[in-house]
């Protein structure tokens, strides 16, 4: 059975109360891959102290966010991401978010939205056959955000509820069958002003985050341990509302299905750079 692309079945959550259960699973399991992460970034085995499959690739993404206030505690967001492999020679993935951002108070905020995302065929052992393959998406995050002196610090936790889509063996034609998966993120984001006290405009700043994702339920096979991404690097503010970073990425991604020639578990480590674009419009804002 395939427990990612390529699924020979469907699963769906049948109940408001199975999804709860879920979602305690996946705070479980997230906890306690925290415990344990940093030895999976580093140790040579994995998956029960199997050999495994190492795959290596330069990375470079391009993203957009923006948040965009309509209300004083209402904000439409949206973002577009477009990932490259072996410095821009070959596509990798591509994705498009839109969603609702609520405002409980000066530091927490909740959000809900959709996500598309597509999946291509890369590398020596890739997952996708042929032609790029779908993936739709609907999300669930709270973000909080805290100060430390000149620290600022923000916690996401993200609940997801994917279907991914595959096509024939071949990786041609449509789409044939849709496989339902959860997973669950949680990132610990981090600025530092270079040039006083905090962030004012036109100044300098340091940012990074790791992110740690973990699947859940049905479907997920070898993918409990999906990915995590270490991220750092210098970052400039024109205003609160439009800003740039440049980052270093270092990626660890694990594939949901063992390589199909050796049976060996198969591992990305990938590195490289991220430009990050932050561009917000206010609307509640009266026009000049």
């Amino acid at each position: 059975m395939r427990t990612s692309r390529g699924g020979l079945h469907r699963s769906y959550p049948t109940n408001y109360r199975s999804q709860q259960l879920a979602l305690a699973n996946g705070v479980f399991y997230m906890n306690k891959a925290l415990l344990i992460s940093p030895l999976l970034l580093v140790a040579r085995p994995g998956f029960g102290q199997a050999p495994r499959l190492n795959d290596f690739h330069s990375l470079a993404w391009l993203v957009y966010v923006g948040d965009h206030q309509v209300a004083k505690k209402w904000a439409i967001h949206t973002e577009y991401q477009l990932r490259r492999v072996d410095w821009l020679r070959d596509p990798q993935q591509q994705l498009a978010r839109l969603g609702l951002v609520r405002a409980l108070g000066e530091r927490v905020k909740a959000s809900v939205g959709y996500t598309y995302f597509q999946s291509h065929r890369y590398g020596i052992y890739a997952e996708v056959p042929g032609r790029a393959e779908p993936e739709n998406r609907l999300y669930e995050d709270l973000t909080l955000q805290d100060q430390l002196g000149r620290l600022g610090l923000k916690h996401r936790v993200r609940l997801e509820q994917r279907w991914l889509g595959s096509r024939a063996a071949s990786g041609e034609g449509p789409v044939q069958q849709w496989e339902y998966q959860n997973r669950i993120r949680y990132q610990l984001g981090a600025t530092f002003p270079l040039q006083g006290v905090k962030i004012d405009d036109g100044e300098f700043y340091l940012a990074g985050f790791d992110e740690l994702f973990i699947g859940f339920g049905q479907n997920v096979g070898l993918n409990v341990f999906n990915q995590n991404r270490l991220s750092g690097g210098l970052g400039f503010q024109w205003s609160p509302n439009v800003k740039a970073e440049l980052n270093y990425l270092y990626q660890v991604r694990s594939h949901a299905e063992a390589d199909p020639a050796s049976g060996q578990p198969v591992v990305e480590l990938n590195q490289g750079i991220t430009l990050n674009l932050t561009y917000s419009l206010d609307f509640t804002k009266p026009s000049q």
